[in-house]
C-alpha cells in the first residue's frame, strides 16, 4: 500500500496483516459454502488462469503503483511515513507488519547467504514498529540488489500467492463468483488483509452477506458484488489512507455495471484520477 495513514491507532497496513502468522490458513477458519448455483463462474476462466492473473496484477499495480508494469516493482522500497517502516516489492511488503520478515526468511531458506539474510535479526526486532534500527543505511540498496535475483522475485511471487492471491481466489470460487468477483476479493485482501477487525476482508465479506447472497447460496451475482463493493467502500472510508475509493468506484464498479463478470478485455478504468487501458 502506497497511501499513508493518518490514523496511528489503526494504520491500514497493520490491520492488513494483523494475523499474518496464520494468514496462509486464515480463510479456512470461516466455514465455506460449496458453489451450487449457476453463475458467471461456470462460463469464466478463473482469476488463476495465467492471462486473467496477469490482468489482476496490472489492475492492482495501477492502484498501488500508478503503473501497469507490476514487474518493475520487485525493486521498489521506501518508507512512506505510514507507521509501518519500509514498504517494498510487488505487493507492498512491510518491515513493520511481518510479511517482509516472512519473505526474507523464505528467500534465505532457498538462497542461504543472500544479500538480505543478514537483516533477519533486525527485521524480527522492528516487526510491529516503524523503526529502521539495524536496517539503515544499507537495507534499501541491498533490497534493490536482491531484486535483480530471479530467486528473490520468485519468493515475492510465492508469498503474494500464499498470503493474498490463492486464498482470495479460493474463497471467490467457493462463493460461486466469476473472474470479476474473484478479483474484487483479491484487491480487498491486498489492501485490508484478513482477520477479525471491522475493516478486514473477512469482515467486509460478512457485511456483504448481511445484505445479499452469493451465487453459492442461490443469490444473484451482480447484486451480491454490489453489496460487497458497498461494504468495501465503507471499510476504505474508515481510514484516511484509503478514503479515495476510486479503485472501486471508477474501476471495479465500472466493470460490474458493464456486466463484465468474466473480466474480459478490453478494459478501461481510472484510479486516483489516472486513466488505464488493457486491450
Amino acid at each position: 500500500m502506497r497511501h499513508p495513514s493518518s490514523d496511528p491507532a489503526r494504520p491500514a497496513r497493520i490491520s492488513r496483516r494483523t494475523l499474518l502468522v496464520a494468514a496462509g490458513a486464515s480463510l479456512a477458519a470461516v466455514p465455506l459454502l460449496r458453489p451450487s448455483h449457476a453463475s458467471a463462474a461456470a462460463d469464466c476462466a478463473g482469476l488463476d488462469d495465467p492471462a486473467k492473473k496477469e490482468i489482476a496484477m496490472k489492475l492492482v499495480s495501477s492502484a498501488e503503483n500508478s503503473s501497469l508494469d507490476w514487474k518493475a516493482q520487485y525493486q521498489y522500497i521506501e518508507d512512506i511515513g505510514d507507521g509501518r517502516g519500509y514498504t517494498a516489492g510487488i505487493i507492498g511488503f512491510c518491515s513493520g507488519t511481518g510479511d517482509m520478515l516472512d519473505l526474507v526468511q523464505l528467500y534465505t531458506d532457498r538462497e542461504p547467504g543472500n544479500v538480505l539474510a543478514k537483516y533477519l535479526p533486525a527485521l524480527r526486532e522492528v516487526n510491529g514498529s516503524d523503526s529502521h534500527d539495524g536496517l539503515d543505511p544499507d537495507f534499501p540498496g541491498d533490497w534493490r540488489r536482491a531484486a535483480q535475483d530471479g530467486a528473490f522475485q520468485q519468493a515475492q511471487n510465492d508469498e503474494r500467492d500464499r498470503v493474498y492471491f490463492n486464498p482470495a481466489v479460493s474463497q471467490g470460487k467457493t462463493d460461486g463468483l466469476g473472474t470479476l468477483g474473484q478479483f474484487a476479493y483479491y484487491d480487498a485482501i491486498v489492501m485490508h488483509g484478513d482477520g477479525d477487525d471491522p475493516t478486514s476482508f473477512r469482515s467486509i465479506r460478512r457485511r456483504a452477506l448481511n445484505s445479499a447472497q452469493p451465487p453459492a447460496q442461490g443469490g444473484d451475482e451482480t447484486a451480491y458484488l454490489n453489496a460487497f463493493l458497498d461494504a468495501r467502500v465503507w471499510a476504505m472510508k474508515q481510514e484516511e489512507a484509503h478514503s479515495d475509493t476510486s479503485r472501486v468506484d471508477t474501476e471495479q464498479r465500472v466493470f460490474l455495471d458493464d456486466g463484465n463478470l468474466c473480466l474480459d478485455t478490453p478494459l478501461d478504468w481510472q484510479t486516483y484520477g489516472d486513466s488505464y487501458h488493457i486491450g
